[in-house]
């Protein structure tokens, strides 16, 4: 990518792309709204259904969970019926519990329907970067810069989405979901061709056997105490600020735009003055850091810290990101996938985790456990920076943007 305009007017501009581009990259948008939908609307989900703070953060708990499993099973259904097929039914999944969540009558049906909508999801995401690439025009930098730009919109706008709509109602950003990923549904029916298969077929034990490799596992465990950090910030968070859903919505936007903003333009600048590992040190420690004033703090200086972690989440995914991709000699598909296999747990852990400890104890100590878990990944990566030193020097800045959005989304 370096040394192109992918602005520019030509025909790799990212503005002239087929429609069937537009179209997967559109849905992709809603695709990650969903992670960060239910935020601001948690305490009033909770009011609704008379549920208390853990039992609703198992909203998060089931999508990721089923999310981890489903990284097994994404490459072995898109390597058989191709991605268009593989696509369409992701959305299919989405739209149909995403709807079937909107009319929940207890915290029980929900979080069996967030599980659901996990599966057609992860899905979806993991291959429509394939898809988007092998449709562009002009080569795959635009292509990657629009699949970028769409996650980072979607993880903006999911807050403020979930909280125009959940002021009226909790349900509404589930009905309103379920409508915009059927217009996807709809879009890419239209506009997108079935692409070709690839030429060898992944079966489902290829992302454990992946793992088999040191430097991989390596990196999967230092994120895994990573996505605890980062899920205690985005599940738990809502409650400890307990505002409207107008103010929380906007608290969230914030915190995406710095996340996206920070992946995207600013980690791979810093990785090129200080590399991969320095970068990715010093970020987990300033957000154990973080955390703890954030844990400690007054309510002005929670919201500030919640924001502000958006800068060292959006850089340490990108990095974490590098590493998987480039440290093995696994396909990349194969170790994205056994990379996410293993990091989503805790991302599945740390939203009913983080309520559950602060009932045995007290607000502040959620906080502390997840500034343990960030210096927890900061440890790995130094005990473990022999095997990923190699990488982290000699890995190409357009392999690593390619691959960036591929595992943030798987």
């Amino acid at each position: 990518m370096q040394g192109e305009d992918p602005f520019d007017q030509g025909a790799g501009s990212i503005l002239r792309q087929p429609k069937a581009v537009w179209a997967t990259a559109g849905a992709s948008v809603v695709a990650f709204m969903g992670i960060g939908l239910v935020d601001p609307i948690l305490p009033s989900i909770a009011k609704g259904l008379e549920a208390t703070p853990s039992q609703v953060s198992l909203l998060f708990t089931s999508y990721f969970l089923i999310t981890a499993v489903a990284m097994l099973v994404t490459g072995f259904v898109s390597s058989r019926i191709g991605g268009r097929k593989t696509l369409l039914a992701g959305l299919a999944l989405v739209v149909v519990f995403a709807a079937l969540s909107g009319t929940s009558s207890s915290v029980g049906e929900l979080v069996g329907f967030r599980a659901g909508w996990g599966l057609g999801n992860a899905l979806f995401v993991s291959t429509a970067l394939a898809v988007i690439v092998g449709a562009a025009a002009g080569g795959s930098s635009a292509a990657i810069l629009l699949y970028e730009s769409a996650l980072g919109l979607g993880m903006a706008c999911g807050p403020l989405v979930g909280a125009l709509l959940g002021d009226a109602s909790w349900r509404y950003p589930f009905f309103g979901t379920a409508a915009l990923m059927a217009i996807g549904f709809i879009c890419i029916t239209a506009f997108l061709k079935e692409q070709p298969r690839p030429a060898r077929k992944t079966s489902l034990l290829d992302p454990i056997k992946a793992l088999g490799h040191g430097g991989l596992a390596s990196v999967a465990t230092s994120a895994f105490f990573y996505n605890y950090s980062f899920f205690t910030i985005l599940a738990f968070t809502p409650f400890v600020l307990n505002m409207t859903p107008y103010k929380s919505g906007a608290v969230f936007f914030a915190w995406g735009l710095l996340l996206a903003v920070f992946s995207v333009l600013v980690a791979p600048r810093l990785q090129a003055r200080f590399g991969s590992l320095k970068v990715l040190g010093a970020s987990l420690v300033l957000l154990a850091v973080d955390l703890l004033v954030l844990g400690y703090g007054d309510h002005t200086t929670a919201i500030v810290c919640t924001i502000v972690s958006g800068a060292f989440i959006g850089m340490n995914n990108t990095v974490y990101t590098e590493l998987a991709l480039g440290v093995s000699d696994a396909p990349r598909p194969v170790a994205s996938a056994g990379y996410n296999f293993v990091r989503w747990f805790a991302a599945a852990a740390a939203p009913y985790l983080a309520p559950k400890i602060e009932e045995w104890s007290d607000i502040h100590i959620p906080f502390v456990v997840a500034a343990v878990t960030a210096v927890a990944g900061a440890i790995v990566v130094w005990i473990r920076r022999s095997a990923l030193t190699h990488e982290a020097a000699e890995l190409e800045p357009k392999h690593a943007t390619e691959d960036s959005v591929t595992v943030f989304a798987g």
